[in-house]
């Protein structure tokens, strides 16, 4: 808590409360008899002794930080050129900008050497380098590289010398130490060696191993949030104490003495460590493992939490910026609750169940309350789906722990046998997998709650309330009546009032943020998709929630990344005909990149051409932009891309729709000059641009407009002309980020509209007016 409260306050504040904490600890000796309340006395000495030692820590090192060249440079928001010394992974951070954008990364470094106007200092700096090219994603930690950027001020909090924009690629000065060097081979081996899998299994047998996501698919990852079983893909002490507690068996089978025992888990940590990569995060690990691994062994949960308090201690004063980590805290609360809460809760449930279910239902249990308040702090939910996840995956996680650290020590040895190893290794990751793709849509799985520190209040009034009320029989039967019923109403009772996907729907545009990605039926099973989105994870549980395993065809109408970005979702599990694009662009960067992707999925690529037409199911679909000529320029590269969007008008037996794409306003007279064809539904071009041409909108004929756009998107779409010509025409407006999922359904012989989600602002459900009669 002193660490908490003093990050971010000056060194000063952090000086004078170490001195204070001192006089009081000093008062206490000599002011109290060591006779009186020894015990109490000697605890209020050790407390503002530690929060002393602390204090001064934390004074120190915000001294350290706040003061010197680097700190300097950024005070002034100056350019120079470093060297620095990489001190952890580059962390790869989402895609924004642009169509394709170059990768961006987070890299933790120390700067040693830095360029000033009086010449070279020679120093020591903790920094973060914000950089983009993919040439940063192969650095390891100990390389040391120079680089030029500017230096600004790190947010207060942070024990950092300054955060550092850095320009171009680095220009590497050394290679990485032998043990990183070690590392980075093992962690390749066990990369190869995984190719042998699945995809999913190959990306996440990795993160459960060594924490290496680099290659996980970002399903598996939306999937392992929602379920609460993200914390496996982060090295924890859990790790460190699997591979202890598998060479502590070994050792007790081969009857070898305790001393030796434990010499042979604290090598066997150490050795998971290097495969690991020693950061600073993988050697808290070991430090947590070693607690764990203690309490294993002794079956003694007092000593662990000695151990645990002394660790969390000594970590807090040699790091103290562990203090605002939101990792560091769920890694110490979630041990404390298995060594504190799991072996009084194991012992009464062994009275009702098998001893070993007990247990593990208990440990499950115990971490997941104890994480919860910081849970609340975070994201503002409650998890109550992690209980089952983590119990249902438990089983698991140490055999794909230890068979992958097996393939990790043997691929560099002998690649097939490391290849035969890994099969059972990757089993165990597939039934990791199901857990979490069948838990994370459970209902009343993730229950709303407050975030931040009125949540944590509410809980902490919450909490002895229900303990209070379900201590009592009476009270209990109730609560559990309600929440049977509670269950029922949300599994039962809201797919019969609200079915989704909603019978004989023939277009869904699916809520997949500021970006379009359209689903048009093509039969039981199938459906063609227009555009994927901006991200694979939204696209992809839409196709799930539309129960599409098949895809015929695709239309990428043109390559900007909120459209082509979620292309991966797409292809997830899915059987995928072929691919239409636009016939313009193929010269640019964005379209190069797009026919290269597809290539290596080994996909056909076809290019749009005015009048190409295709029957899947009940739907016919024809292209009818752009023409075979140059797409018409528009005010800048981004304009002329959407000018060269893919028009699709779609048929059905009772209406049509016309999908635009992002086609501006030089496009959309294009299409006027040839002849658009009416169409009950339109796709507003371009999420609601004010890029529009009035005439385009009243041509098209449409009683009803569906928007794909995210919340609160920084290109303020829809445009506020743009919904208020769609008004004057008599056109229904409906919003993806307002509504959710909308599909367009047939409803007693005509086009409708259904919305999903969130209250919708027009009347989600009514029916669209058709042609000739006002909405």
């Amino acid at each position: 808590m002193t660490a908490l409260v003093l990050l971010g306050r000056s060194a000063a504040t952090g000086a004078v409360t170490a001195g204070l904490m001192a006089a009081g600890a000093l008062a206490v000796a000599v002011l109290t008899p060591a006779q009186r309340a020894a015990g109490p006395r000697n605890a209020v000495i050790a407390v503002l002794g530690c929060a002393a030692a602390v204090a001064g820590s934390v004074a120190f090192r915000v001294h350290a930080v706040g003061t010197g060249p680097v700190a300097d440079l950024a005070g002034r928001n100056a350019s120079a050129t470093a060297e620095v010394v990489v001190t952890d992974d580059p962390r790869a951070t989402s895609r924004q900008g642009g169509p394709f954008p170059r990768e961006s990364f987070v890299v933790p470094a120390r700067v040693e050497a830095v360029g000033t106007g009086a010449g070279r200092a020679m120093l020591r700096a903790p920094v973060v380098l914000f950089v983009s090219g993919a040439e940063w994603r192969s650095l390891l930690p100990s390389q040391r590289v120079e680089v030029s950027g500017r230096f600004g001020r790190a947010d207060p909090g942070e024990l950092l010398a300054a955060v550092v924009l850095v320009r171009g690629a680095p220009r590497v000065l050394s290679g990485p130490s032998w043990e990183q060097r070690a590392a980075g081979a093992l962690r390749s081996g066990l990369r190869e060696a995984a190719d042998v899998l699945p995809p999913e299994q190959r990306g996440l047998l990795p993160g459960l191993v060594v924490g290496d996501v680099s290659r996980m698919d970002e399903q598996v990852k939306a999937d392992f949030k929602a379920a609460g079983l993200s914390h496996l893909l982060a090295v924890s002490g859990a790790n460190l104490a699997v591979v202890a507690g598998a060479a502590v068996a070994l050792a007790r089978t081969a009857g070898l003495p305790l001393a030796a025992r434990a010499v042979l888990a604290a090598a066997a940590m150490v050795a998971f460590a290097v495969v690991a990569r020693p950061s600073p995060s993988v050697l808290r690990a070991l430090l947590m493992g070693g607690v764990a691994a203690l309490a294993l062994g002794t079956g003694r949960s007092r000593d662990g939490v000695a151990a645990l308090s002394v660790t969390v201690l000594g970590l807090v004063f040699f790091v103290p910026g562990l203090a605002r980590s939101y990792g560091f805290a769920l890694s110490v609360l979630a041990t404390a609750g298995i060594l504190v809460l799991a072996p009084g809760w194991r012992d009464r449930l062994s009275t009702r169940m098998p001893r070993w279910l007990a247990e593990a239902t208990a440990v499950a249990a115990a971490a997941q309350v104890a994480v919860t308040p910081v849970l609340v702090l975070m994201s503002g939910q409650l998890a109550p789906v992690a209980i089952p996840a983590n119990l249902l995956a438990g089983p698991a996680v140490a055999p794909a722990t230890l068979l992958g650290f097996a393939v990790a020590l043997i691929a560099p040895l002998h690649m097939g046998l490391a290849q035969l190893l890994v099969r059972p290794a990757g089993l165990a990751t597939g039934w990791i997998i199901e857990v979490a793709e069948h838990t994370a849509p459970l209902p009343l799985g993730v229950i709303p709650w407050p975030g931040g520190v009125t949540g944590l209040l509410l809980l902490a009034g919450a909490v002895p309330l229900a303990v209070l009320v379900l201590r009592h029989r009476g009270p209990r039967l109730i609560v559990l009546a309600v929440l049977t019923g509670l269950v029922l109403a949300v599994t039962v009772a809201a797919p019969i009032v609200a079915r989704w996907p909603p019978r004989g729907w023939l277009l869904v545009a699916c809520d997949v943020g500021q970006g379009d990605a359209l689903l048009v039926a093509a039969g039981p099973g199938r459906a063609v998709v227009v555009d994927a989105g901006p991200d694979p994870v939204p696209v992809d549980r839409c196709l799930r929630s539309m129960g599409v395993v098949e895809v015929p065809l695709v239309v990428l109408t043109h390559p900007h990344l909120d459209h082509v970005g979620g292309l991966d979702g797409v292809f997830r599990g899915r059987a995928v005909g072929a691919v239409v694009v636009t016939p313009h662009g193929a010269g640019e960067r964005e379209g190069v990149r797009l026919s290269t992707d597809l290539a290596r999925r080994h996909v056909v690529e076809w290019a749009a051409r005015p009048g190409a037409s295709w029957r899947f199911g009940p739907s016919e679909l024809t292209v009818i932009g752009p023409t075979a000529e140059a797409s018409p320029p528009g005010a800048g590269e981004g304009a002329a891309v959407n000018n060269a969007s893919v028009v699709v008008h779609v048929r059905w037996a009772v209406g049509s729709a016309l999908l635009s794409g992002d086609v501006e306003t030089e496009a959309q007279a294009e299409l006027l000059r040839r002849g658009l064809p009416p169409a009950e539904i339109l796709k507003v071009p371009h999420h609601g641009s004010g890029r529009h041409d009035p005439a385009f909108l009243a041509a098209s004929g449409a009683r009803a407009a569906l928007i794909s756009v995210g919340a609160d998107n920084g290109y303020g779409h829809p445009a506020p002309s743009t919904l208020a010509a769609l008004r004057r025409l008599g056109v229904r407006a409906y919003r993806t980020d307002l509504s959710g999922d909308l599909a367009v359904v047939v409803r007693e012989g005509a086009l409708a509209v259904i919305a999903r989600g969130r209250a919708a602002p027009s009347a989600g459900g009514r029916q669209a007016p058709g042609p000739g009669r006002q909405g």
